[in-house]
């Protein structure tokens, strides 16, 4: 019998996490530098409490040029509402999860704690290894 292809094989362990409270100039900085879509962000204690996007910061540019200042922290700009995968979730499942959702990555949780992050490029390669 063949072991299915898990959340876990595939998601990168390696991540760029944000702060709550990091200032939000800083943060986009962080995603800009890095050429990174989205990041999680996580408290002091590690918790996953939000997700912050190039889409989101869109909004805090677009707040600014607004009001000529830049301002505000990660936490008034992110997604507070966070869908994640488990790392033990099978890849289909995953990519059924894409499917159904306009996310392109999703944090991955191990006994409910960040454990990383995987996207649809990762569930992608995943299922072209397994099955072609």
């Amino acid at each position: 019998m063949t072991t299915k292809p898990l959340v876990s094989d595939y998601m990168a362990t390696e991540l760029i996490t944000l702060s709550p409270d990091m200032e939000i100039n800083k943060a986009m900085k962080v995603l800009l530098d890095e050429r990174i879509s989205g990041a999680p962000v996580v408290d002091a204690k590690g918790k996953l409490v939000g997700v912050l996007s190039k889409k989101d910061c869109l909004k805090a540019a677009l707040n600014s040029s607004y009001y000529q200042e830049w301002g505000g922290s990660v936490a008034d700009y992110m997604s507070a509402e966070v869908e994640t995968l488990e790392a033990d979730m099978e890849l289909v499942q995953a990519a059924e999860r894409f499917l159904a959702s306009h996310y392109r990555r999703f944090p991955v949780m191990r006994d409910g704690r960040l454990a990383g992050q995987i996207s649809r490029a990762d569930v992608l390669r995943g299922l072209t290894e397994n099955w072609w």
